[in-house]
């Protein structure tokens, strides 16, 4: 029996993520960064230049190593966000150098949302039903995050499968609408994250806000 040809999505959106993910670790005042800005965007060039040299072009190769590489680079910018988030919060309470200023307070309000937003887009199309590459070889029956075109497959393409671009969106609406929108998560893992997104979210926004309204006054 001859294998149906396999399309694996491209490279690039996912690779640009991680880079502009790692770029704004270094927009971050030293008040809310992990560590020495240059450790992350050194760590995740490595990373990417592993991904892209054992599976160059599209993903469509499924490998305990690449998987192991790209949960890896996901997993250390969810990771990144998360501590960053928490020392932003940590500043907003007890008070700093960055809390002087509305246009510091805002602008690092705005990087670390950002993250997060990358972030968790990264960790939706990583881990939803086993990976872009697993992805590429046919979608399973019952899918961790199910997207509309998968609830109505009339409304979708012959073969349609979700490319990056639609758990960026993800990402993005579970930013701002605290909650799931289009897509459903069915998965455990998926619920949690969602609500995890959306509590960060909403607690970045409500106190950033709260707090440069108020250095304002």
């Amino acid at each position: 029996m001859v294998e149906p040809m396999v399309r694996g999505e491209p490279r690039w959106p996912m690779a640009a993520a991680v880079v502009a993910a790692s770029a704004l670790t270094l927009a971050r005042p030293a008040e809310v960064r992990v560590a020495p800005a240059w450790v992350l965007p050194a760590v995740e060039a490595a990373l990417l230049v592993v991904l892209v040299v054992r599976d160059p072009g599209r993903i469509d190769r499924r490998s305990r190593v690449l998987r192991a590489a790209s949960i890896g680079a996901v997993g250390l910018l969810v990771l990144d966000a998360l501590f960053a988030t928490g020392r932003l919060v940590v500043a907003l309470v007890e008070g700093g150098k960055l809390t002087g200023s509305a246009t510091a307070l805002l602008t690092a309000g705005v990087v670390v949302w950002v993250s997060n937003i990358i972030a968790f887009a990264l960790l939706y199309w990583e881990l939803d039903s086993g990976g872009s590459a697993a992805r590429a070889h046919g979608l399973p029956e019952t899918p961790d995050i199910a997207f509309p075109q998968q609830l109505n497959p009339e409304l979708a393409p012959t073969e349609w499968r979700p490319l990056f671009h639609d758990y960026l969106y993800l990402g993005l609406t579970s930013a701002t609408a605290f909650s799931p929108t289009d897509a459903m998560p069915l998965a455990g893992w998926a619920k949690l994250a969602m609500s995890v997104e959306s509590l960060i979210s909403l607690t970045v926004l409500g106190l950033v806000v709260a707090r440069a309204v108020n250095v304002l006054t």
